[in-house]
C-alpha cells in the first residue's frame, strides 16, 4: 500500500495543518478532514486487511477513532501533510494494539490472539504469520534501542510511506532510510524468531 501524496492537496493539508496549530483557524480540523479521510481509509483498510477474518473493529471506526485523537492532542506540532500522515498511522496502529490486547485478555490468554503476515510488507522476511502483539513487542523493544529505525518501519509498514516520504518525515535522506529500513527489518526478523523458538 503506497501513500499517494499529490502536491496540490498537500499544499492545502499543510495549510490547515499550520493554520490549526497556530490558532488561526478553529475550523482547520473540520475542513482537514475532507481531505484527509480517503487517504486515511485506505491506511485503515490496509491495517484491517492484515487482521483476523472475525475482526470487530471496521475501517471507518479506526479512522474516526485516529482523528479523534489527532484533533484532541494539542502537543502535535505539525510540519506537513507527510507528518500528518506518519502519526495518524502510529494512531492506528495503537489503536489496533489497544483493540487485540483487549480482545486477547477477553479471551484469557487463548489461541485468539490476532495474526499479521510481515511477508505482506513485501520486504520483511518470515516463514509464518507472526502475532501482532510480539510484533509490537518487537517494534517496542527496537524503539528503546532504536528510535529513528523504528519509526521507519512503523511509517513503511504500517504507514504505507515511501523511503522518499518517511525521509520528509523524518529529515533525513532516503539513503539513510533504506539504511535504517534494511537493520530494522533484520533486527526484528532475529527478535520475533527468538520469541517463536
Amino acid at each position: 500500500m503506497i501513500m499517494r501524496m499529490n502536491s496540490e492537496s498537500s499544499e492545502d493539508v499543510t495549510a490547515l495543518l499550520l493554520n490549526w496549530q497556530s490558532g488561526n483557524d478553529q475550523d482547520a480540523p473540520a475542513k482537514l478532514m475532507p481531505l484527509v479521510y480517503e487517504e486515511l481509509r485506505r491506511v485503515a483498510r490496509a491495517y484491517l486487511q492484515r487482521e483476523r477474518d472475525d475482526h470487530t473493529l471496521q475501517a471507518t471506526a479506526l479512522v474516526h477513532e485516529a482523528y479523534l485523537q489527532l484533533v484532541d492532542d494539542k502537543q502535535v506540532t505539525w510540519r506537513d501533510r507527510a507528518h500528518f500522515y506518519g502519526i495518524a498511522a502510529r494512531l492506528m496502529r495503537q489503536i489496533l494494539i489497544q483493540h487485540a490486547r483487549a480482545h486477547h485478555a477477553a479471551k484469557r490468554g487463548g489461541p485468539g490472539q490476532q495474526k499479521l503476515s510481515l511477508t505482506e510488507a513485501g520486504e520483511l522476511p518470515t516463514d509464518s504469520a507472526v502475532e501482532l502483539l510480539a510484533l509490537d513487542d518487537a517494534l517496542e523493544d527496537l524503539t528503546k534501542i532504536y528510535p529513528r529505525k523504528s519509526k521507519v518501519v512503523e511509517l513503511k509498514f504500517f504507514g504505507g510511506m515511501e523511503a522518499k516520504q518517511i525521509s520528509e518525515v523524518l529529515q533525513v535522506s532516503e539513503k539513510t532510510v533504506l539504511r535504517d529500513w534494511n537493520f530494522a527489518r533484520l533486527w526484528l526478523s532475529r527478535e520475533l524468531r527468538k520469541d517463536a523458538a
